[in-house]
């Protein structure tokens, strides 16, 4: 190994989006290589907003295999995390780096150590898909560091094996991640539909209505959902792949109204079955179920779908808006129904894209008391406020996928030591 003292640190920052899944997976054939019993198409999220950032090292100094999550030490021992290492490892190439005069051979990489720190730009274990970009952020930076010459195709079959929606997050725009048939997993790989530019005019809103961590994990979920439920035989079998297919299609078209249809009854049914689960699950509360109402309320006083929602394994609606109007409108309707606490900063209670806030036409909280009633409820009913039920909502669109971060003051390790900063 050149530069053979054992000051040199070489380290990869890199950034990858969150994704939310349109048509749902839920449920696995094989439980250690992660193998789904459905496909799946999901929307990944503008990592300006939502995303993951990892920075890998390594260095002759390091003895042994650590990590940072959020700033905290975590350990790397979990089976998920050896397989992704062992896999990248396997697929290492030689290195050089003639500034630091660094060269590392194929052979090295089986005993050089990794120092990893990884960030969260959002909450982590609440429903928002944090383990998705979390390992394929893992896996995409690895393979920058190690000089991987898989495509992404074949980086996703490794990041599955992190967390199966993690596949999904190597790319950006809409993308299916293919069950596959084989019993090797080689071939449940994702695949991308379209990219983040083909269908722009979408807005994504977010109410994060508890960024807790959620009671049952999505693995326990899905284990005990596989094993206890009729419902999930059925539509993993007949009703998902005929979404897929339709989704597929609405995508293409760019037709809302039946991407609306297909999002909003594919999550309404993967929650059935989690409460067709014996015991039964809940990730959804009341507060979830106001905000599916308000939206159905909306949709059905106009001649087409407005909004879509979908929800993951937690209480956290995603709702995707046909145009930046729409989700002027949308926001506002939720900012009447769900004001936050007098003592909250606006600024902090709308975050992401901001700019959506001027199309509502609100500044302070003082606009936001002043907002009139949805149109769409009757004089008779009196309309209804839930203040302090959602703790934010975060305003985004569909995104690009993962990209390495030059810049070293970026990184989240020191480049002298491989230590966190």
């Amino acid at each position: 190994m050149a530069g053979e003292s054992k000051k040199w640190v070489l380290l990869v920052t890199a950034q990858t989006p969150t994704n939310i899944a349109v048509i749902k997976y839920w449920g696995k054939r094989d439980e250690s290589l992660i193998l789904p019993i459905n496909d799946s198409i999901s929307v990944t999220l503008d990592p300006a907003h939502l995303c993951t950032t990892t920075t890998v090292s390594v260095s002759p100094s390091f003895d042994q295999d650590r990590m940072w999550l959020n700033g905290k030490e975590i350990s790397l021992s979990g089976g998920r995390f050896q397989r992704c290492l062992k896999e990248i490892r396997a697929r290492a190439s030689d290195v050089e780096d003639e500034k630091k005069g660094i060269k590392i051979t194929k052979k090295d990489w089986e005993n050089l150590h990794l120092h990893i720190s990884s960030y969260n730009n959002f909450p982590t274990a609440a429903g928002l898909a944090s383990s998705a970009a979390g390992f394929a952020c893992l896996v995409f930076s690895l393979a920058k560091l190690m000089n991987v010459k898989e495509d992404l195709g074949q980086l996703s079959a490794i990041a599955r094996q992190g967390s199966g929606s993690a596949c999904r997050s190597l790319y950006g725009g809409f993308v299916k991640w293919i069950m596959g048939k084989n019993d090797d997993g080689s071939d449940s790989i994702a695949v991308q539909l379209a990219d983040e530019k083909h269908w722009d005019e979408l807005v994504i809103v977010i109410a994060v209505v508890s960024s807790r961590q959620k009671e049952t994990s999505s693995t326990s979920g899905m284990r005990e959902t596989v094993e206890t439920s009729m419902l999930i035989k059925h539509r993993a079998k007949e009703v998902v792949p005929k979404r897929i297919v339709e989704m597929e299609e609405a995508i293409k078209n760019r037709d809302f109204p039946s991407f609306a249809h297909l999002a909003c009854a594919d999550s309404n049914q993967f929650h059935a079955v989690c409460m067709d689960t014996s015991p039964p699950i809940f990730y959804m509360n009341d507060t979830s179920h106001r905000i599916i109402g308000c939206v159905e309320k909306w949709n059905r006083s106009e001649e087409s779908p407005q909004v879509a929602y979908t929800f993951d394994a937690g209480p956290n609606a995603v709702m995707i808006a046909r145009s930046r109007k729409v989700a002027a409108l949308l926001l506002q309707r939720l900012l009447f129904h769900f004001p936050p606490n007098a003592d909250t900063d606006l600024n902090s209670y709308v975050i992401g894209d901001k700019s959506i806030l001027q199309d509502v036409g609100v500044k302070d909280m003082k606009d936001v008391e002043a907002l009139p009633p949805p149109p769409e409820i009757k004089d008779n009913i009196p309309a209804q406020k839930y203040k302090g039920d959602v703790s934010y909502f975060i305003c985004t669109r569909p995104g690009k996928g993962p990209v390495v971060l030059s810049d070293e003051s970026q990184a989240l390790l020191c480049p002298k030591t491989g230590m966190p900063k």
